[in-house]
């Protein structure tokens, strides 16, 4: 695991109070530059180099009508994704992000376009997960394959130069997967953890539930313990995926934006995990979906945004790529009292 470097911390702190500003006029942008600097091991970091990394599959609990959306969609998104036609594809081009896509598992065919606006790379897993109510999701070989596949995935961005990761996800189903995560790694309980996912009515959610309950207490029965076994258990090929992918950027020393409720229960499992994960994450936004703030409490991380979204995709950590850049640039490129002649005030 990289380490954190605190002198650069202290001395990007130290360069925060000669700018020509208050000291602490800009909030948490003056944090976050020190921050940066520390895991850079830069006084002045330089601009971000963010990619994402959308990564997609299918969920066998959908058959338990806990979506208020049919499976095939996975696929579908998938194809929009390629195509360009997404949010996460207007946001990456906004903040101009490299956007890619990674199929770890989806279930149902769908069309490879012979126009794409992000690369798709097929590393199917399996055709999905098992239903996690009446079974294992996955077997421990299939949780760690998509695990490499997400460790690989990080390690190819970060071979390009990339110097921040942005995990995405798609899957129907997969904020059932989530919740059930949060239940056995942030010890709430179902009722605090399942929200309204993609749009599901109070008699559904009530179903939904339930469908948490039973199936956290038939893995916890199974004997799941370690992370990587809930991550089996009632997990998700795309959240295998991601938690590798976060656990090779630390220990890569290459900083972490984690989007929203399923990319942070992936985060939860690696950093139960190998806990050094954890000082590498930052927190882009507070989702809509219930149970995400008490993961990112269980995670010590404080969101900078709170949009009410809950969309997926990497979309909130995209939407925040801007601020990053922009408490880097006040960092980087104000004046110092000294150097533009104004006096700080000082006896």
């Amino acid at each position: 695991m990289s380490k954190i470097d605190s002198a650069i911390a202290a001395a990007a702190l130290a360069r925060q109070n000669t700018l020509t500003k208050p000291p602490g006029s800009l909030g948490r942008l003056e944090a976050l530059a020190v921050w940066f600097a520390a895991r850079q091991g830069s006084v002045v970091p330089t601009r971000l180099q963010p990619a994402i990394v959308v990564f997609a599959a299918d969920h066998g609990v959908a058959a338990e009508g806990v979506s208020a959306f049919p499976a095939e969609v996975t696929g579908q998104m998938v194809s929009n994704f390629v195509t360009g036609g997404a949010a996460i594809n207007v946001l990456a081009r906004e903040a101009g992000a490299a956007l890619s896509i990674v199929d770890v598992g989806v279930a149902h065919d769908y069309p490879y376009p012979a126009q794409t606006a992000a690369p798709l790379f097929r590393t199917p897993v399996a055709a999905g997960t098992h239903n996690l109510r009446r079974e294992a999701a996955m077997s421990v070989a299939e949780a760690t394959l998509a695990w490499n596949i997400g460790r690989e995935s990080a390690l190819e961005a970060i071979g390009r130069g990339k110097t921040l990761l942005i995990g995405g996800e798609m899957g129907i189903a997969n904020t059932t997967a989530a919740a059930c995560l949060a239940v056995a790694l942030a010890g709430i309980s179902p009722i605090e953890a399942v929200g309204n996912g993609t749009g599901i009515d109070d008699t559904q959610r009530v179903h939904k539930v339930a469908v948490v309950a039973e199936s956290v207490a038939r893995a916890r029965a199974a004997g799941a313990g370690s992370a990587r076994e809930w991550l089996a258990e009632v997990g998700g090929l795309e959240i295998a995926a991601l938690a590798g992918f976060y656990t090779a950027a630390a220990h890569a020393g290459v900083p972490v934006l984690l989007d929203g409720f399923i990319s942070t229960a992936a985060a939860l499992v690696a950093v139960r995990d190998d806990p050094g994960v954890a000082d590498w994450l930052l927190a882009s936004h507070c989702s809509h979906e219930r149970g995400h703030r008490a993961l990112l409490a269980a995670l010590q991380l404080e969101p900078l945004v709170d949009l009410g979204l809950r969309l997926g995709e990497a979309s909130g950590a995209a939407l925040v790529l801007p601020l990053l850049q922009s408490a880097l640039a006040l960092h980087r490129e104000m004046a110092t009292f000294e150097s533009a002649g104004v006096s700080d005030g000082s006896l």
